[in-house]
Formats: structure tokens, C-alpha cells, sequence
């Protein structure tokens, strides 16, 4: 794995599905945490994207998350993961949402695993 992997940004537009109220977190129709959650994890992927080998993959171990703010539907949140220790499959990320008037909605720490995309599965059948 490449360790130079950058910090990655993606936008979200919070709809009405990744409300608290469609989601089952609560009644509110503003953006669920769980929808937070995985918002930062495609992040995280995305920020190791093409810099993993082919036939691996990452998978989340460990999520420390706190959702400061609310988003209403309608709300651009862009969300930023950056590596911050890499220990040879063990990748942790920062992880900071943001939304359009520049309020921080989340922020934590995602741990990835890199692991052998066949090998994982063949495990978890068994």
C-alpha cells in the first residue's frame, strides 16, 4: 500500500432518505448519524482507492464519531477523510464533515483494515 495516500473530500447533499425520521435514529428529518457515519466511511475509501492491490479491499474496525451539529434535507456536507497512522494494514483516518456555511456537522476517527478481498469472504462463510 502506498503511504503517501491523501486526504480525500466528498460532497453529499443530505435527502430525504438519510434522515433521522427514514432511518429509524429518531423522528426529525434531518440528517440521521448513521448517514454521517456512512458518509465519512466512503471517505475513508475513497481515500485509499488506487492505492491498495488488486484483489484487496478495506474494511472498517473501529468508529469513534460525534455528530455536532444538525443538516437539514437540501444541506451540502462535504466530508474529509485524512490518513493519520498507517501501521501496514491498519489505516486511521481523521474524519470532519462540514456543511455549506462552513459549520462542522462531525467529526472522529474511522480504523480500516486492508485485507485480501477472497480470503475475508472465504472466512466469513465458514
Amino acid at each position: 500500500m502506498d503511504t503517501s495516500t491523501p486526504a480525500v473530500t466528498l460532497t453529499f447533499e443530505v435527502t430525504a432518505a438519510d434522515t433521522a425520521a427514514a432511518v429509524g435514529s429518531g423522528d426529525l428529518p434531518v440528517l440521521s448519524t448513521p448517514g454521517l457515519l456512512a458518509w465519512a466511511e466512503a471517505a475513508t475509501c475513497a481515500a485509499l482507492a488506487g492505492t491498495i492491490g488488486a484483489g484487496q479491499t478495506s474494511v472498517g474496525s473501529r468508529v469513534t464519531l460525534e455528530h455536532r451539529a444538525a443538516s437539514l434535507v437540501g444541506e451540502r456536507v462535504d466530508v474529509t477523510a485524512t490518513l493519520i497512522h498507517r501501521d501496514g494494514r491498519l489505516c486511521r483516518f481523521e474524519v470532519a464533515a462540514v456543511n455549506s456555511t462552513e459549520v462542522v456537522v462531525g467529526h472522529g476517527e474511522i480504523t480500516r483494515i486492508v485485507v485480501e478481498r477472497d480470503g475475508f469472504m472465504a472466512r466469513v462463510r465458514r
